[in-house]
């Protein structure tokens, strides 16, 4: 009954949380058509998003990212082309351009070493999630400390944002993006027992459970390379064009 009257009230708050907000500002200055060149296959893209649950998780992860997407088309891909694969408040799982987020703050974090095979089995279990719910749930839980904003101790803070039903055919961005990657054993954030290894040996790794994940655990995960556009086209400083008199936004 009270799983029921959750995904009740979800259903009703989502419309509500997914509105934008006023006063967001994008900063980074490369062009959608630019990170679309230099996404490859695999690549998570963070989101650093402007509605109301977009807070929420802000707030709850203490990061600027509250939006993850796996990027499942080719290398090359037009940014107007559906290769992002993400798990939307109202619509589900589902496959969107770039260019819907072309106004945001993006982060390219891209695994390492994988194999093609790798990236195949990966981009095929995540192609699987598509038509899958949103885990409403979760709304219910998040919109509480959205509204109230509490003093939350940060330790708390991530078991807060797992809360939901945990079933298989209901998802949110960054746990339908953790078990993809954990289906093929590529790690995240793993844990170990003691968080060392015994007389200097390499540690046991155990996996988190997959609705442990928030977006922000890909740009911390010194699994995954942060990767820069500008950087990938080999820039240099000595080429970059400053306005004339040397004038800054505070003048």
């Amino acid at each position: 009954m009270i799983s029921k009257i959750k995904q009740a009230v979800g259903a009703r708050l989502a419309s509500f949380l997914t509105k934008p907000l006023s006063g967001y500002q994008r900063l980074d200055t490369v062009s959608v058509e630019t990170i679309s060149s230099t996404l490859k296959t695999g690549d998570v893209l963070l989101v650093e998003g402007n509605t109301r649950i977009s807070i929420a998780v802000k707030y709850l992860t203490q990061s600027s990212w509250s939006h993850a997407c796996l990027f499942v088309g080719k290398q090359g891909a037009h940014c107007s082309e559906p290769s992002l694969l993400e798990a939307d408040l109202n619509e589900g799982v589902r496959l969107v351009p770039l260019s819907q987020y072309a106004e945001f703050n993006l982060r390219i974090c891209r695994p390492v070493s994988l194999k093609e095979e790798d990236t195949r089995e990966l981009v095929e279990f995540a192609r699987y999630k598509l038509g899958h719910k949103y885990d409403l749930q979760n709304v219910v839980d998040l919109v509480r400390y959205l509204v109230q904003k509490p003093a939350v101790p940060h330790r708390y803070r991530r078991a807060m944002i797992s809360l939901g039903s945990s079933e298989p055919t209901k998802a949110i961005c960054s746990t339908l993006i953790a078990e993809s990657f954990q289906s093929i054993s590529y790690p995240i954030l793993p844990r170990t027992e003691d968080g060392k290894g015994i007389n200097g040996e390499v540690p046991q790794f155990y996996k988190r459970h997959f609705t442990h994940f928030t977006p922000r655990d890909f740009d911390l995960s010194p699994y995954f390379r942060v990767v820069k556009p500008t950087v990938e086209e080999g820039f240099d400083f000595r080429e970059f064009k400053w306005s004339r008199g040397n004038k800054t936004d505070e003048n």
